[in-house]
């Protein structure tokens, strides 16, 4: 490797950092004709379901961008080393680090230079010659300019398993304070690109044989938190419409990292991301996609905000004592996964072994699920008939003391807990 492809990668991996929509899985593309990669489980910077740790090459195509947004390190009038590959650069890259065992795959993103088609072409080209020249059959993420032409959009989205594109911030109205020359409407038209296309081709594939693969993982999207004053409210009810209405796989939050000591209307630098609020609206996330709830038993305007000394299922269940306790061996499935403590794969465990007989305390701790926590919202074949209720604030507090909640440590100094 030269020193300035070096210094190129130095730059633009860096700048790379701050898209947290890398974490991708799904696809089933398979390695053909003796070419080299294969997407298995997926590639993601996380571990796999047998315990792999998977990586990928996460690169800018260019930091260079005719866009000022104030809240992106990228933006024009930053004062940063600019750098930008060529197309036979990045694949050099990917094929040269793959082979050595470096990576299992790529994620491309670029700063906008010239024009959204300009380089959404040259973006183009890297995963086409990956796939077409060098045969490249592992995994590739890459992020959609917005404003790209549908036909770029649409070609590209046969070469690649996963595209995504930033919705930057969740309110109009933060967009036009930091980024006035972006829109909603503009990575909303390219979103529906990728999902009518997605219907049209499952429409095919009852009548013909064989159809293209086009985006086999879906598309996602990426919101900034934090950076202006809007509410988990705003931000959950904006995810869970780009759910509904785009068929989203993720939804992701990134919290404000401060990089622009000259812009006084963000928060300042020095502060600290506000990762609590982030990992709160995962969780949140989480509860609508495998919980069954709705976005509006999460939040609502009595209380637009996430509690942070609470995670947002406990907080919905103090919030709604009518609904426990549960009695497990005859309540639903559906509300059976409103108990805090129990998760999906305890709740049907719960299902399952009820078939067999009534289930009981010490049957419920071996199957995993968190007893100190739920034992509050559940009743079992042996619980005490006189067993006192506590009141929602009592079980509050009690959970916190309890020292089960991995957040303490960090609530402490946040929230003035003396644990």
């Amino acid at each position: 490797m030269s020193d300035r492809i070096r210094e190129k990668l130095q730059i633009l991996a860096d700048a790379a950092k701050y898209d947290v929509s890398c974490s991708s899985s799904g696809s089933k593309r398979q390695n053909k004709d003796k070419g080299l990669g294969n997407t298995g489980n997926g590639i993601c910077h996380s571990y796999t379901e047998d315990g792999r740790c998977v990586s990928l090459l996460k690169i800018l195509f260019s930091n260079v961008c005719i866009y000022d947004c104030s809240y992106c390190v990228s933006r024009r009038s930053n004062d940063v080393k600019r750098a930008a590959f060529t197309v036979q650069e990045v694949v050099d890259l990917t094929m040269n680090f793959y082979r050595r065992n470096y990576i299992e795959g790529l994620f491309l993103s670029s700063g906008i230079f010239k024009s959204a088609d300009y380089t959404m072409e040259r973006m183009l080209q890297v995963v086409k010659k990956l796939r077409l020249e060098e045969n490249f059959n592992g995994y590739i993420h890459l992020k959609t300019i917005p404003g790209a032409s549908q036909e770029i959009i649409t070609e590209a989205g046969l070469y690649v398993d996963r595209m995504s594109i930033n919705l930057e911030l969740p309110t109009e109205a933060g967009l036009k304070q930091f980024a006035p020359e972006k829109s909603h409407q503009e990575v909303q038209k390219d979103l529906g690109i990728v999902r009518d296309r997605l219907i049209e081709l499952k429409d095919e594939s009852k009548l013909i044989k064989s159809v293209p693969k086009f985006v086999p993982a879906g598309q996602t999207t990426q919101m900034v938190i934090g950076a202006h004053q809007e509410t988990d409210k705003d931000i959950i009810l904006m995810a869970d419409h780009h759910y509904k209405t785009f068929n989203l796989k993720r939804v992701y939050f990134s919290g404000y990292i401060p990089i622009n000591p000259e812009e006084q209307r963000l928060p300042a630098v020095g502060s600290a991301p506000p990762l609590l609020r982030e990992n709160r609206l995962y969780q949140s996330d989480w509860l609508m996609r495998f919980y069954g709830f709705e976005a509006n038993e999460i939040v609502d305007d009595q209380h637009p905000n996430l509690e942070l000394d609470v995670d947002p299922k406990l907080s919905w269940a103090l919030r709604h004592p009518e609904q426990f306790p549960v009695d497990i061996n005859r309540a639903d499935y559906r509300m059976i996964l409103r108990v805090p403590g129990i998760g999906v794969r305890s709740a049907k465990k719960i299902i399952q072994a009820r078939r067999f007989g009534k289930i009981h305390i010490d049957q419920l701790k071996r199957m995993g699920i968190a007893y100190n926590r739920a034992q509050h919202f559940i009743r079992c074949a042996d619980t005490p008939a006189f067993q006192k209720e506590m009141l929602p604030s009592q079980v509050r507090r009690q959970i916190l003391q309890s020292g089960q909640s991995k957040y303490t440590q960090q609530l402490s100094p946040q929230l003035g807990f003396g644990f």
